[in-house]
């Protein structure tokens, strides 16, 4: 069996486009680096032009067109990285057991060459930060790495999760404004955590029974019957951290009725969340648009 058979394609791929027109080997690196699957990227960059807006960097369309490609050269760094050190519990979900390494299209030998050429990119990315940002953007490495052993030794590893993948807030707000006025960015940070931390428990929801089966950890496993009612408090703490950070930058009512939008989309999430069928694939890729809307907010608080 190997991932670039169309039988082999899993739900939550979008295998169709450039990816899908690539000969081999080059398929397999695209599918390694998950570019069939830009939700990745866009979780992982939204957090990024949140902090540079709020921040006050609305005009800095240069630098978030360079956090956009870094965003995209890291997440795939990441993923490649995370199949390496996980081959052997991919093998054995059936949703990740087409993945090139677990199904033997890639080896290991091949997959650090990869995993080593997505870092030059991101490095050319970092190399165009202000040297305060560059040391916050180095700092999520020691997270990154541990993060795939998370779900060995934690039934919480969307938990660390949410600080390696939203770690672009504080890159951006840095970028921005150096290391002054920290709290609005504790703030948003925090609401950063939760919200990556419910929608990949929505993520997780697919995965249960494997997850279980194998023996690993994972939110959606940890909240049991009450997994709605945990992603929904966590949207909620998300929620409340960003009005936080709004209320800290711009000490206006007014400006708290930017997160209306992204708040009734969230509320949308939580009321309408099927936890079996492909409704969880769907809730989650919504928050490529949930991301946008916060963005939006942001820009309108940060440009004032």
């Amino acid at each position: 069996m190997t991932s670039t058979n169309s039988e082999t394609i899993v739900p939550d791929s979008e295998h169709r486009g450039l990816v899908a027109s690539l000969p081999q080997p080059w398929r397999n690196l695209a599918l390694l680096a998950r570019f069939d699957r830009p939700i990745g990227w866009w979780l992982l960059f939204w957090p990024c032009a949140w902090g540079l807006f709020l921040g006050g960097g609305t005009s800095r369309w240069g630098i978030l067109a360079w956090m956009l490609l870094g965003a995209i050269a890291m997440r795939g760094a990441g993923c490649v990285y995370n199949d390496i050190v996980d081959a052997d519990l991919d093998a054995r979900v059936a949703r990740t057991a087409a993945r090139p390494i677990a199904s033997g299209a890639t080896s290991k030998r091949t997959a650090w060459i990869w995993l080593l050429t997505l870092c030059a990119v991101g490095l050319v990315v970092l190399l165009q930060l202000r040297w305060e940002a560059q040391l916050v953007a180095l700092g999520s490495l020691g997270l990154v790495a541990a993060y795939p052993f998370m779900k060995r030794l934690t039934g919480w590893p969307q938990a660390w999760l949410g600080l390696v993948f939203t770690w672009g807030a504080p890159v951006g707000w840095v970028e921005a404004w150096g290391f002054e006025r920290l709290a609005p960015l504790a703030a948003l940070y925090a609401g950063c955590w939760a919200w990556c931390m419910a929608y990949d428990t929505i993520y997780a929801m697919q995965d249960r029974e494997d997850d279980a089966l194998v023996g690993i950890g994972s939110s959606a496993l940890s909240f049991g019957r009450h997994v709605r009612t945990g992603v929904g408090g966590l949207y909620a703490l998300a929620l409340a951290c960003w009005s936080v950070a709004i209320w800290l930058t711009r000490s206006d009512p007014l400006a708290l009725l930017a997160l209306l939008p992204v708040a009734l989309h969230l509320l949308w999430q939580v009321a309408t969340l099927k936890e079996d069928g492909a409704d969880p694939l769907v809730k989650f890729r919504s928050n490529r648009f949930a991301g946008l809307l916060m963005a939006a907010a942001c820009y309108v608080v940060g440009a004032v």
